[in-house]
């Protein structure tokens, strides 16, 4: 891509289709900076203080860089709002034709299978999380993701949702009777074929270490990778691949 400098102007398209937007030079700079490494395929670590505008500035190449382009978050809020709020509002100003997907791990998506077996078996600890899952039961029947971040009925941290969704083990894959209506299924099917595909740290290293021990992979192949909120890498890197000793085990 070309200078990214005109579209973060005053008279650009960032300011034409966002109220109140201003031109920073510290955005610019570093929207010039990620373009540069995009196009010539090379890392680059940039650390932005607050009120610089770092979102658009990464967002605006990565929307103009061609390719398919992973970004990935430290948070799912963070994850939400870019896919939600700041990636459309970018695209629009741009008018570019860019196809943009949501990805997160399977704890994230209501599942038909173990949703319908638990809600027909009735078996719930409190009167609240049998509230819970009735009100999941209706989410599902209209929601088109059935990321649970959208059911906003339902408390995230509810028991009901451990009878709502499925886990690596007890998936069905193939075998599952509401395979064509997995929403699972349908998120990766979403990303694969999208330009621009929003996760989090997460589901990002859980996938390295599948493809590290040959088993498959959670996330496409893309053309270039952009962490938001870069500083919790090593944290979470270490989930996956750091070892612990605890006290107990050294005595």
């Amino acid at each position: 891509m070309s200078d990214p400098a005109p579209i973060f102007a005053d008279d650009g398209p960032l300011a034409a289709a966002i109220p109140g937007f201003r031109a920073r030079p510290q955005q610019i700079e570093m929207a010039r900076k990620i373009a540069e490494a995009l196009r010539e395929n090379r890392v680059l670590v940039a650390e932005a203080g607050t009120g610089t505008g770092k979102t658009f500035a990464y967002l605006v190449p990565a929307l103009l860089a061609g390719g398919k382009v992973i970004i990935s978050t430290g948070t799912k809020t963070l994850q939400d709002q870019l896919f939600n709020r700041d990636l459309p509002t970018v695209r629009a100003a741009l008018k570019v034709p860019v196809s943009i997907a949501l990805l997160k791990g399977r704890a994230n998506y209501v599942c038909h299978y173990h949703l319908e077996r638990n809600a027909r078996d009735g078996r719930f600890l409190t009167a609240q999380d049998a509230a819970d899952l009735r009100a999941i039961t209706r989410f599902a029947k209209t929601t088109q993701t059935g990321d649970k971040a959208e059911c906003t009925d339902v408390r995230e941290d509810s028991l009901a949702w451990i009878a709502a969704t499925s886990t690596r083990d007890n998936c069905l894959g193939q075998d599952c009777p509401n395979k064509e209506e997995c929403f699972v299924m349908q998120a990766r099917r979403n990303a694969m074929e999208a330009d621009v595909v929003v996760v989090n740290h997460h589901l990002f290293f859980a996938d390295v270490m599948l493809r590290d021990e040959g088993m498959g992979e959670l996330l496409p192949a893309c053309n270039a990778v952009i962490f938001d909120e870069a500083h919790q890498l090593p944290e979470t890197a270490s989930l996956f691949f750091g070892d612990s000793v605890s006290t107990a085990q050294v005595l």
